[in-house]
């Protein structure tokens, strides 16, 4: 008994740790559902010949590269801008490894403080009062950063500007590596050169491929996959693409909704013809439009009704009128004339840069004071660029800058001002804070240009806004779309029902963020990865319309799928095959003369055809004729059919000769290409990297 009795506990036990190994069993189900696979490393948003890229990383250089332009810039431009760069970054110093290149503290030391050290560097580290680079102020600002090195404000300098630097020099190192390599021996430059000075005369026939109407010949599947196999590498599909049909129910404003907002900004125009404030009572009073306290200049008035809203009196208002998806009410504030572009010539000192520091406010008072005061003296307005301003962007126009005056709104107030209310010749000196810097400006007024009458408006509008019972419909009617086509087969049949055309969107890759015209449709590619074909999608809201989409294509990488390359393929093939019918049929006689007449055409000349340039003039681009008007065994004779991108050309050379040339520089041919190896080497290196990317999944 003693024995089953033992048997009997650890039967227990044994039951016990089952039930324990379910529930920890689902527990990790659940988390890894939810989660991704508990023990992968989920934060991987790719890896670059095995090496990973981390999404915290990844999201901190996002953040600084954004914050670097002001935080401007969109989601789709910043993630691929970001990837891109990375990807550059550690294919480059996986070649920096192999070579064992480096970059020494010496090295950083003598890039800082050689003969030519970095713009930044030196703008922040020169004495205006003597123009000259302060070495000592530098190194101990150096000096105190590396002793601060684990203060974030320290990291970021490191970053926004010492790891930039390095990096250059690096990539400076590896490109001279390559177009090291690069010579050009004397008997190519001159060749090259013989050739690049060379032009030909051909007398010619062509037979158009429209001799042959397109339903005449026909491009079987069989055709795309031969034609394929010869041009594997244009064929060549890098990442998965994907393809859809989807139906969009709008959920636009209804005739009701408009009343609604005429009805607002109808009851709200008295108050705002006497708004003592108008600034105040647009913000107070909820109007959609800001107020711009400036002025538009007549050319630019591009709203509707803008003849009458010029006509205005000061002080009368006009509308409510539709503009865009508003109502809106207009009244004229003020008048006056302005010129309708500029040009200034200006210098800034910063006192900050993206909310870092740059220079205590007193300081940088005190250097634009002492530029001003130099030029003021006759000393040269570039020089003072080149030495002092903190624009990078004007430095190469010596400070110029031309402004058309739609650009009014976008320039800070104060330079703004300056530049269109002034005068020619006005020289100002302007303080301006905003979101991307603060600091001096010295500006000069070049040129004002089409001075013409500008006008003051201030508008009230509010927007025509979707009910909840418009949307409601379009959700509903999508809804009962969606409920009743489970198939990419019913999505067929009920859209036919209701007699909509459903769209087609193509090539869809799994980082997209738009979906043809659908903008923001982020969320659409997301479900579009994450279906197989033939799948329907619930109703997603895309703007004003309810999408309902089913995937109609799946493209894997590698070679394309005949029906991906048939629109790449399809019009060189029927080209190929009118070429055969033209030749076969309609090419008659021994000369130019009984061709041309056999064709329907004439014999044309083309006289100084460059070797360089692959155009006939007149025709196109033809390449093959080019090459041939200039073969020395057709010099007088006549050429058997040659099939070119137009049609079949039958060609007789009329002779080769040498245009007048300065000759060509022996070293400048061989800078240029050097030029063009270091360029070319990232991008080989980039194309040739093992590169798994899983950004769609994180973004």
């Amino acid at each position: 008994m003693s024995v089953i009795q033992r048997i009997r506990e650890k039967g227990a036990w044994i039951i016990f740790g089952i039930i324990a190994l379910a529930l920890l069993a689902f527990i990790l189900q659940d988390s890894a559902f939810r989660r991704g696979n508990l023990f992968s490393n989920n934060t991987t948003i790719g890896k670059v010949n095995g090496q990973t890229v981390d999404r915290t990383d990844f999201q901190a250089k996002s953040d600084l590269v954004n914050q670097m332009n002001g935080g401007q810039i969109p989601q789709e431009q910043l993630v691929p801008g970001v990837w891109n760069m990375m990807v550059d970054q550690i294919v480059l110093e996986q070649q920096y490894k192999k070579l064992g290149l480096a970059f020494t503290g010496k090295e950083l030391s003598d890039v800082l403080f050689g003969n030519n050290p970095p713009q930044w560097f030196t703008q922040r580290f020169t004495d205006p009062a003597t123009g000259q680079f302060n070495e000592q102020a530098a190194r101990e600002e150096i000096n105190q950063i590396k002793k601060l090195k684990n203060d974030p404000r320290v990291a970021q300098y490191y970053q926004v500007y010492i790891q930039p630097t390095i990096d250059q020099s690096l990539r400076q190192k590896y490109q001279s590596l390559i177009s090291g390599a690069i010579y050009v021996p004397k008997w190519m430059n001159e060749k090259m050169n013989a050739d690049n000075n060379s032009i030909a005369s051909i007398s010619y026939v062509q037979a158009p491929y429209t001799l042959i109407p397109d339903n005449q010949v026909k491009v079987s599947d069989a055709d795309i996959r031969d034609y394929e196999k010869k041009h594997e590498s244009e064929f060549e599909q890098k990442e998965e693409t994907r393809s859809i049909s989807y139906v969009a129910f709008e959920a636009g404003p209804s005739a009701q909704d408009s009343e609604e907002a005429f009805k607002q900004v109808s009851e709200i125009k008295p108050a705002f013809a006497t708004a003592p404030d108008v600034k105040n009572f647009v913000s107070t009073k909820g109007s959609e439009t800001p107020y711009f306290d400036g002025y538009v200049t007549s050319n630019n008035m591009k709203m509707p009704y803008a003849d009458t809203i010029k006509s205005l009196g000061i002080g009368q208002v006009f509308g409510p009128y539709v503009d865009g998806g508003n109502y809106v009410v207009a009244r004229m504030i003020a008048k006056r004339s302005m010129p309708d572009s500029v040009k200034v010539r200006h210098i800034l000192i910063k006192t900050a840069d993206r909310g870092q520091p740059v220079l205590p406010d007193s300081i940088a008072k005190k250097r634009i004071d002492s530029i001003a005061n130099a030029i003021k003296g006759g000393a040269d307005f570039n020089a003072m660029v080149q030495q002092f301003s903190d624009d990078p962007s004007s430095k190469p126009t010596k400070g110029e800058y031309e402004f058309p005056s739609s650009q009014f709104s976008t320039i800070s107030k104060e330079f703004a001002e300056v530049a269109f209310y002034g005068n020619t010749g006005d020289k100002k000196i302007v303080k301006v804070e905003n979101s991307t810097y603060s600091g001096y400006h010295y500006i000069e007024v070049v040129q004002q240009k089409n001075i013409q009458p500008a006008y003051n408006v201030a508008y009230f509008s509010k927007p025509i806004v979707i009910s909840p019972e418009t949307d409601n419909n379009a959700s509903t009617a999508a809804q009962q779309f969606a409920a009743g086509s489970k198939t990419s087969k019913e999505f067929s049949q009920n859209a036919q029902k209701l007699k909509m055309t459903p769209l087609v969107a193509a090539d869809i890759k799994a980082n997209d963020f738009t979906v043809g015209p659908l903008t923001a449709s982020r969320q659409l590619v997301r479900w579009v990865y994450e279906k197989d074909n033939g799948d329907v999608s619930e109703p997603m809201k895309i703007g004003d319309r309810y999408i309902v989409a089913t995937v109609t294509g799946i493209n894997k990488a590698g070679q394309m799928s005949v029906t991906s390359a048939r629109p790449l393929a399809e019009p060189f093939i029927r080209n190929e095959k009118k070429a055969k019918i033209i030749i076969d049929t309609k090419i008659k006689g021994n000369s130019l003369e009984e061709i041309a007449k056999s064709v329907g055409s004439s014999v044309q000349r083309a006289d100084s055809i460059a070797f360089q340039t692959p155009f006939i003039p007149n025709v196109g681009n033809e390449p093959k004729i080019i090459g041939a008007a200039f073969n020395k065994q057709v010099q007088g004779k006549q050429t058997t059919p040659i099939s070119g991108n137009t049609g079949v050309f039958i060609l007789r050379g009329e002779g080769v000769s040498a245009k007048p040339s300065m000759g060509n520089d022996p070293a400048a041919l061989q800078n240029n290409l050097k030029a063009q190896a270091a360029y070319r080497a990232l991008d080989a290196l980039h194309k040739s990297a093992e590169i798994k990317d899983y950004r769609s999944k994180f973004y």
